[in-house]
């Protein structure tokens, strides 16, 4: 019978699954910065274990940037059962 008319020579008529693998991460917490042209910067912390932080002007902006870095090694989804028994 052949390929379907109007379908080009090369191209598949089905669709595929997406050949590409992921390495087993995915990101857990966001940090979104807004500055609009003359108003005042805002900023949103939210990670996955339950953290949902809100700041508001640059000085409280800038706390909750090293706030937000510094929750890096107290996730609980970030540090391991079996790493803190090695430490």
């Amino acid at each position: 019978m052949g390929d379907p008319k109007g379908v080009a020579e090369g191209v598949p008529t089905a669709v595929r699954p997406d050949p590409q693998t992921g390495d087993g991460r995915y990101p857990i917490a966001w940090l979104t910065i807004r500055v609009p042209y003359r108003a005042e910067p805002t900023a949103t912390s939210w990670c996955a274990c339950g953290r949902d932080r809100n700041a508001k002007g640059g000085a409280d902006v800038w706390a909750l940037i090293t706030d937000h870095e510094a929750h890096r090694d107290t996730c609980p989804l970030r540090t391991t059962q079996e790493g803190k028994a090695a430490a």
